[in-house]
Parts: C-alpha cells; structure tokens; sequence
C-alpha cells in the first residue's frame, strides 16, 4: 500500500503494559475531562463498505484529547508538590489542556506561546486562567524558553507528549472506546508526537490484541513513519504546517518505545486527503474538525480503499480535536474535492481563435468545468487552468486525458502539483502582449449542468474571449469574469441580452485596469 509501513513489533514488555493498564484504569482525568461518544457514520460507511465509527473527543471542553493527558499529568504533581508552579510551551490544544487542569486543581501555570500564535488561541488560554508568555516565532523556541524558565523559577516543565503521565491520560481515550465498541477490527489514531498513539496502543493491545492499531500522519510530517524505518527516533528535517496539531519534528522517545511494541501500521495521508475528511466528518455529523482532528478518518479511508482491505470492517477513527482557524475552511473547501479525487486540474494549451474554448469543453465530453483561468497570451495560442469535475476518479480521469490527448491538445496533469494547486491557479492570466480593444463583464451564471455551454455558444463563435475566470464553489450561482475583444459595446450588446444572464459593465474597474491591461 502507498505510503504505509508495517511495524515491526518489538517483544511486548508486559510489565511496562500492565504498569500503563493501571495508570489509564485509575486515571482522575474526568475531573475535568468527559467520556465523548463514539458516533457512526453512515454516508461514508456506504461510502467505503465498511462500518465507520468516529471518537469524538473534539467534545471535550477545550474541544481536543489533549486535556486528558495534561490533567493526568498535573494530578501528579499536585499530590506530590500541592503548591507547585507548572510551565509548558504550546500553540493550541496543548496549552489550553494544562490551563483548563491547573485551574480545576489550584496550580499555577504560565503558557509560553509563540508571538505568531493568533490572538483567538491566546485569549482562549487566557480565558482558562493560563497565565500566557508570549516568546519566540515558532514551538521550538518557545519550549526551550519553556524549560529555561522552569529551570530558573523553580517550576515544573510540563512536556506535551513524551512523558509516562501524559501518555497514560492519553491512553482513556482508548478505555472509552472499548467499552463503547467492543468489536473492532481496526483503529486509526493520529499522529504527532505520539502520546496519544502511545496511550491508546498499549490499552488497545492489552485488552483487545487482537485489534489492529494504525498510526496516521501527513506526508510532511511523518516523524514516526521516518522513526520505524531508522529504528529509533530521527528529526524530520521540516515538516508541513497545514495539520498544525500535529506539525512534529521528531517523535518522542517513550512515545517510540511503546509504537514500536504495539503499533501495527503507520500510514500517511496528504493535505488535499484530510480537507477530504474534514468534509466527510462535516457530511455525516455537522461538526468541523480541524486538519489535525480529520487526520485518523482520511487514514482510515485510505487504508479501506486499498484492494488488500476486507470489505465491512467495523474501524473506528479518533477525531482528535476541533481547534480550527476559521479561515482555514477557505482552503479546505478549495481543496476536499481534489482529496476525494472528485475534481481534476490541468494545464491546457488551445488555440487562441473563436470557439476554441466551446470546442475544448465539448472534448471534455458534457463534464462539468468547476474552474477555468485564461488570459489572452498571443496571437496563435493559450494556456489555461482548467478544473474538471469527476464522478468516477482517476478511472475518468484517465478517460478525459485520452479524449484530450485524441483531440490533439497539449496539457499537464496538475492534480497532485502542490505548487500550482496553491499559488499558481491564482496567478494565471496577467497582462496582454499588446493593447486590446476590450470590455470587460461580471457575469451572475446559475449553477445547472450546461449553463458554461449556454455562454460560450451564444458568445463564443461570434467574440474573442480574451480573459475568463470561473470557479464553482457550489451555490445556487457563480461570478464570473469574463472579457472580449470588441470595439464598442453596442457590438455585443445585443449577444449579452439573448443569453439571459446577469450581468454589468467592470471595464472602468481600478484594480482591472491596474492589473489586467497593457498599456
């Protein structure tokens, strides 16, 4: 299977098992935790052919797991040290977990976070009675800050994954849900440092060993994946930062210990696979995950995908937190369908002539055209960016690059080209290579199958289209922009009319004319 690795157990050590089966049985974590329900979910079960079930720990009160582990944790240290001072560097989940336990427990704590931290995060950490240090521009140098101060002040540096007490927290999530599905065949847990891996694994394994555990991270950050293959912890040169919660250089050291023993697989998923998820989770449950907390599912879809996968399995996935940046959905929705292989992207060259444009879509077969960029280039030829939407995955897929390919068309598959997909869709068009008699319209186009067709017979044999931008983003109607090589506007006037759509006169616009036209 693509980008999964098998484990290679260690020996179990049983007494390390048992020591954590304790810990995780006599936790105190839901003093200030709550059980979250486990959820099925029934489109992407019919989906998939498999039985989907769905941790919600996005439920807890600071809406992510890692309150378990940080409560469990600073429990600890309150009965040994009861007027302690507690430290910890995080971003998000982490932060919020120590901050919500020292105030259920009397303890101080300072948060360090980063000054790049958004100021939502920081007031929800403030809000929580976290007294917030803001130091450094990334994790790294605010935890070493961190421990400094630890150090300095006499406080206890609270560790956000590699440590037996957080791991054993960590590890309730898993008593959960065995309780609550008992069947299982598999369980997908997301990965960053590996706390929460670590915990649920050993429960898992120690109750239930038949039951395969499934580690999940992103292709840009797979630190444990990278671990297992070295056999001992390594740090990932980079790693990406979209699934933030779990954006983790180098797995902790306990944490690889326990994987080692009783993890099974390790699979990695990309960034368009878990906007995939998010909008699964969203479907089947109204709720919206943040990429960390979608990171198991898209595992779980991969891995049942796969021709090896027995069909109805009951797998469960661990929605691990809902500590999403609102604008981040603005990237999610660009992005699920291309996840889900729904949607296509190509780089296309046509000739720059009239009714190229409607004999490209006709090539394309009736498919709809979820997004077109074009900029007039020159007098023989055009590039353009084009989306097509797909029913059938990459099986169409192929079908549409062999009617293009029959057609005599040029183009690129751009489908899984992060750098176009993410900056260069936005960056086509530009200026003319000469100046344009041209007038410029945004147009109002209902969105039903045909109405892109319906535009470019009425206008496309009898103007130049030279600029058109259209994207489908699923209202009831789309804008679009649209320009053409016309000496006055009674000229098209008359065409505008007959097509029934909405539509206004841009061509004074500022940015237009600052931007789109030479000269």
């Amino acid at each position: 299977m693509n980008n999964l690795a098998t484990a290679q157990p260690a020996p179990a050590d049983t007494d390390v098992m048992q020591q954590y089966l304790r810990e995780i049985l006599l936790s105190p974590v839901y003093q200030a935790a709550v059980e979250t329900p486990t959820q099925p979910m029934a489109k992407l079960s019919q989906r998939l052919g498999q039985q989907v079930w769905l941790k919600r720990e996005d439920k807890q009160p600071v809406y992510s797991f890692k309150l378990r582990g940080a409560f469990h944790k600073l429990h600890k240290v309150k009965q040994q040290s009861p007027d302690a001072r507690v430290v910890c560097a995080s971003a998000g989940n982490h932060a919020q977990g120590v901050a919500l336990s020292a105030s259920k427990l009397g303890l101080q704590a300072t948060i360090v976070m980063p000054i790049t931290t958004p100021e939502i995060k920081v007031a929800a950490v403030k809000a929580l009675g976290g007294n917030v240090v803001q130091h450094g521009t990334g994790f790294d140098e605010a935890n070493r800050f961190a421990i400094e101060l630890a150090t300095t002040e006499g406080a206890i540096y609270i560790p956000p994954f590699d440590d037996p007490d957080v791991i054993a927290g960590q590890g309730t999530v898993a008593k959960e849900l065995l309780t609550q599905h008992n069947q299982l065949d598999a369980v997908f847990i997301p990965v960053g440092g590996g706390g929460l891996l670590a915990g649920m694994a050993v429960y898992i394994k120690a109750v239930l060993p038949h039951v395969k555990v499934i580690g999940v991270e992103p292709d840009d950050a797979n630190c444990l994946q990278a671990a297992l293959k070295a056999g001992v912890p390594v740090t990932l040169e980079r790693v990406g930062l979209f699934a933030d919660g779990v954006a983790v250089k180098r797995i902790g050291s306990e944490n690889f210990k326990l994987a080692q023993q009783f993890c099974d697989e390790v699979i990695t998923v990309s960034s368009d696979e878990i906007c995939a998820a998010i909008k699964d989770i969203f479907d089947d449950l109204r709720a919206v995950a943040e990429p960390a907390g979608a990171l198991a599912l898209a595992g779980l879809k991969k891995y049942s995908q796969h021709s090896d996968c027995q069909p109805n399995q009951q797998l469960a996935a661990v929605l691990s937190g809902a500590n999403l940046n609102f604008d981040t959905l603005r990237y999610v929705s660009e992005r699920c369908e291309l996840g889900e292989k729904k949607e296509a992207v190509l780089a296309v060259t046509i000739p720059e002539e009239k009714g190229s444009f409607r004999r490209f879509c006709q090539a394309l077969g009736g498919r709809a055209i979820t997004e077109f960029n074009y900029r007039y280039a020159s007098d023989h030829k055009a590039h353009i960016f084009v989306g097509i939407k797909l029913r059938h995955g990459l099986q169409e897929l192929n079908t549409v690059k062999q009617a293009l390919q029959d057609a005599g068309y040029d183009f690129l598959d751009l489908s899984d080209d992060e750098l176009a997909k993410l900056h260069v869709r936005h960056m086509v068009g530009g200026l003319p290579p000469r100046p344009l008699t041209e007038q410029v319209y945004q147009f109002s186009f209902p969105e039903y199958p045909g109405a892109l067709m319906n535009f470019l017979n009425t206008l496309g044999e009898h103007q130049n289209i030279t600029l058109f931008h259209y994207r489908n983003h699923g209202a009831a109607t789309g804008d679009v922009l649209a320009g053409f090589e016309v000496a006055e506007h009674h000229d098209i006037a008359e065409h505008l009319n007959t097509l029934g759509y909405e539509y206004r006169l841009v061509s004074d616009n500022q940015s237009y004319r600052t931007f789109l036209t030479a000269g």
